[in-house]
């Protein structure tokens, strides 16, 4: 009887929304009328879609450059400090300080101030002698640097997969390097040999959950570009323009279809990273 509240809750505030969304991708629904049962309709003029397909491919480019680059960072930013620095304890809770912001409202409206016309970018960009035709750039809504904008907060926001990375390090027993320092080996040679194949559960583990959450992003885009997806839709992030259609224009039928799309999309993405890591995943015995 003590698990009926969590179980209850669960039925009421996700299974019964997630199967509601289902029935409403099948329908004409504006949130003021009664469903009307449209098929697959909703689903075919999502192909037909010029918005749609340009905020898929907006958001494969963010996920693909994005995340890889965010967890090289992670990666490097946890071998130095698992290298036995004094005031690691402080180090950690600076670093991730960015996990905890980067997706929020208040830093998005920062980097939004930061690398405008007259940001703090521009103005260090002016001091080394960059021309103007550089430092009066609008680096967040030029369309041809604003999503390499975004990219860079993604990177930024490396706090999380960090700290993972540094857990993992952490339980890397020591004598494995002090076996391969006997036998010559160099630092490349323990990196290569060591540490990567031990951890390379947490290496996917932090792929799959930043994947998934890039996928997802909606803030960033939303407020640094004004809602509506930038100059020549070149911010219009797939969460961005799902909200867009749902609550701007009503279509919710519509939205409910991208999301259930959003969701396949993850699930096979997920799938084959899963299915293609089987033959390099080490686990200890």
């Amino acid at each position: 009887m003590f698990l009926a509240p969590w179980i209850i809750g669960i039925l009421v505030f996700s299974l019964y929304p997630i199967l509601h969304s289902l029935v409403l991708s099948f329908t004409d629904f504006d949130l003021f009328s009664v469903p009307r049962f449209v098929g697959l309709q909703n689903y075919r003029m999502l192909l037909q879609d010029a918005r749609f397909i340009q905020s898929c491919k907006v958001t494969t480019t963010y996920v693909f450059l994005g995340v890889p680059l965010q967890l090289i960072f992670a990666l490097l930013l946890a071998l130095l400090l698992n290298r036995g620095i004094p005031g690691l304890k402080y180090f950690r809770a600076i670093y991730y300080l960015p996990a905890l912001l980067g997706g929020s409202v208040a830093i998005s409206i920062l980097w939004r101030q930061v690398f405008g016309i007259e940001g703090i970018f521009n103005q260090f960009l002016s001091y080394l002698g960059f021309s103007e035709e550089i430092t009066k750039i609008s680096w967040i809504s030029n369309p041809k640097f604003s999503l390499h904008t975004l990219i860079v907060l993604r990177v930024w926001q490396f706090g999380s997969p960090m700290i993972i990375f540094l857990a993992g390090l952490r339980q890397i027993p020591s004598e494995l390097y002090e076996s391969a320092s006997i036998d010559g080996a160099n630092t490349f040679a323990k990196f290569t040999r060591i540490t990567l194949p031990i951890l390379s559960p947490i290496i996917l583990f932090n792929l799959i959950m930043q994947i998934i959450s890039a996928f997802q992003a909606f803030t960033p885009a939303y407020i640094i570009g004004s809602g509506t997806g930038g100059s020549l839709d070149s911010l219009l992030f797939y969460s961005l323009y799902l909200y867009i259609c749902g609550f701007k224009y009503f279509r919710m039928g519509y939205a409910s279809a991208m999301a259930w799309i959003l969701m396949i999309i993850i699930s096979v993405l997920v799938f084959f990273i899963l299915k293609l890591s089987s033959g390099f995943i080490h686990y200890e015995d």
